[in-house]
Parts: structure tokens; sequence; C-alpha cells
């Protein structure tokens, strides 16, 4: 089997046993044993989309780690934890709650190139070991600022995908009048917001330096990861569909081709010739198409390899054996 199922993962499950869920479900359908790793981690504590790659896919798992991501976060004003969920102990409190006019306000400063500081309680490596192992034995790191690129920052007034807490959706309900319009005055818990944020972008440091920027503080509340690259929760399967589909050996129902990876990059349809010169690994020139990455396909659309184009010469980057 070669493609991607899509979790929607729930909450407190962690990446590697969403792999272990669809791998039980391939058992479970009787389906031949084959590669599955997943296109990039999701925190326990986040729901949402998990790209799943089987087979051939696995060979462009690595790519969704690039890609941008886009998530709901709700942030919980007035305090602070050492891991800035809630999971962690109160590190801070202030009394202050913004209004929702101060959030749009501030929300500018956070769009576009921005530096950021990642928590300590994070997966990066500090001499070798995880800053969240580091951080558990109580020894002191010293995080260094990154360059991440958030595309967009707005408010979400709306519940996502029902999934609202209960506190944010009374602390917007207060900030609305009694004909629905927004009260910017009033001043509130929490707040609902959807980045759309490139690679290597820490939610739980955007929502401290958000809070921090209001003269205030806090931590996530919720996190919801609604696309990874090409991958969005319309496409998105939960744990008890995916056994469901395994039993009843159907899971192509819910799998997405090889090539929905790589919806973000052109394709180029060989000639029957110049397909089985790709498929045997062969250097082409004459190629007429542009420059960059493309998706090499045979002339009946199935994906042969992905390739490098410059100045009409094609170079395999990686091959799939369909």
């Amino acid at each position: 089997m070669n493609g991607w199922l899509i979790l929607d993962k729930p909450l407190g499950l962690g990446s590697t046993q969403g792999v272990s869920a669809v791998k039980r479900a391939l058992r479970a359908g009787g389906y031949a044993k084959c590669k599955v790793g997943h296109g990039g981690t999701l925190d326990p504590l986040a729901t949402g989309v998990l790209p799943i790659a089987l087979g051939e896919a696995t060979k462009l798992a690595g790519r969704m780690l690039d890609a941008s991501k886009v998530y709901a976060f709700t942030i919980g004003f007035g305090t602070e934890t050492e891991t800035l969920d809630a999971e962690g102990e109160v590190s801070a409190t202030s009394d202050v709650r913004p209004t929702l006019a101060q959030i749009d306000a501030v929300l500018p400063r956070f769009t576009g190139p921005i530096e950021q500081i990642p928590p300590k309680y994070s997966a990066l490596k500090i001499d070798g070991k995880r800053a969240y192992d580091l951080a558990r034995a109580g020894v002191e790191v010293e995080m260094k600022t990154r360059r991440v690129t958030i595309e967009s920052l707005t408010v979400s007034p709306e519940p996502v995908e029902g999934r609202l807490s209960d506190e944010n959706r009374a602390s917007i309900s207060s900030a609305l009048t009694e004909d629905g319009s927004s009260d910017d005055r009033r001043e509130l818990e929490s707040i609902t917001l959807i980045a759309h944020v490139s690679k290597g972008t820490y939610i739980r440091s955007l929502a401290r330096d958000i809070a921090r920027a209001l003269d205030t503080v806090g931590h996530v509340t919720m996190l919801r990861r609604l696309r990874a690259g090409p991958f969005a929760l319309d496409s998105a399967i939960s744990l008890d569909r995916l056994a469901e589909l395994g039993q009843g050996a159907a899971l192509e129902e819910a799998l997405l081709p090889i090539e929905a990876g790589l919806d973000d990059i052109p394709a180029l349809t060989l000639t029957p010739g110049e397909a089985e010169a790709v498929r045997q690994g062969r250097f082409l020139s004459g190629i007429a198409a542009d420059d960059g990455l493309t998706l090499a396909r045979g002339p009946d659309s199935v994906p042969i390899a992905l390739v490098e184009i410059t100045g009409g010469d094609l170079r395999i980057v990686r091959g799939f054996n369909l």
C-alpha cells in the first residue's frame, strides 16, 4: 500500500502512537506489510492533522517537516506556566486582561519574519540532549533565538471544529454585545487565534510572547493543527474510523495518493522512452520544462520520480517503485 492516511489526532496521543495505530489497522485488514511513518511530530497535547505516510510515500515524509502549518490555538491570560501549556507548573501570574482592541493592535507585530525563543520544554537538542530532558532534570538551559515566519495571524471568533473550550467560548461571548457585535473594550480571559506559520515555529512561544506584549502573561490552553502542508482536516479521519476501515479491509477509502503530498510542485508527463530512462536512474537532457523540483510521471500518470530540472537537464532526486 502506497499513499497517505491523514489522522485527526486526538488529545493525548503521540505521533509515534498514531503510526502504531495505522500499523494495527493494516494488520487487522490483512494488508501486506509496508513502511509506515509520520510526516512531522504533533505534540500529545495538540489535536488535528497528522499525515501518515505508507509505502513509497515514506520517501516524501521529510518534506512535511519543511511544509508550513496552520494552527488554531487558545491563549489563556493571567497565568504563565513552565511548559507554556496547561500541564506545567505556574511560573508567573498577572491580573491584567487585554481587550479585543488591544489584541487586534498587537497581532501585526507578530506577523511576518520574527525572532522567537523556543520553549525550554521542547524536543530541540542542546549538546546532544533534548531540551525537555534537561529542563526536567533541573538543568538551566539557554534557548537560542531562532527566526521564523508567521504568514498570517488572526482572531477566530467562531468555535474551531467544535472543539473550542468552554472557557474560551465564554470569554468570546463576554466580548459581544446583545446584538452579537463585538465590544472591543471588554477584558478577555482568553482568545483563540488562527496562525499560518513556517517550519520551526513554536505556538507555545508565540502565545507567551503575544501575552507579554499585552502587558500580561498567558499559556496555551488549546492547540489544534488545521493544516500540514497540502493536508487539511477535511481529509482527516478519526482513530475510530481508522480502526473501522482496518477491520473491514477498506483503508483504500481514506488513502490519498502519493502525489497528494506534492501538490505544491508542478508535474511533468514523460514519453515512454523518457519514463523508462528515469526508472533506470539515467540522466536526461533537453527536457522542455521550467527549472525546479518537479514530479515526473509516466504516460499513464503513475508517479515515477521526484526530479530536479535545471536548464533542460533532469536529475533524479527520489525514485518511486510503483
